[in-house]
């Protein structure tokens, strides 16, 4: 599986410990930043997202300070269910029962041991497929596609 990776500078050391440890067992690509320098976290997410979104990755992940910039920024991609995880019990949620597409940390709100934690279990997760869901689902897909 491949999966997009990106950050701002606030979420720059733990997408480093995320890419080392995920890359035992994914095709991590590497969507920046590249280091510890101050950068708008838009940019960042936007291009995670756009990977997920052009089918160039199966999933994305993104990180910034509180995760709730990078949220808002990766929900603005056509296509992208971000959701903005805290817990493992969020993570499994997302999944199952949101089909979220892209996981959003907080970097400077959480161990980087239980982002490890809160990605496996969001990674190992399948969508649910159930009809209540599927229908709430379409619902938005359908808004955005109003345009």
């Amino acid at each position: 599986m491949k999966i997009s990776l990106g950050c701002d500078h606030a979420g720059f050391d733990l997408k480093e410990y995320l890419k080392k440890e995920l890359s035992k067992d994914y095709e991590i690509v590497d969507c920046g930043t590249y280091s510890n320098e101050s950068v708008d976290y838009p940019e960042y997410s936007f291009k995670a997202a756009e990977k997920v979104a052009n089918n160039e990755c199966e999933l994305g992940i993104t990180i910034c300070g509180s995760g709730i910039g990078s949220s808002i920024a990766a929900n603005k991609v056509k296509g992208i269910r971000a959701a903005l995880c805290h817990s493992t019990d969020f993570a499994r949620l997302s999944r199952e029962h949101n089909n979220a597409n892209v996981l959003v940390l907080p970097g400077r709100f959480i161990a980087p041991h239980y982002a490890l934690e809160i990605v496996k279990i969001w990674l190992d997760t399948p969508y649910s497929n159930a009809e209540r869901h599927n229908k709430r689902i379409k619902q938005i897909k359908d808004y955005e596609e109003r345009g």
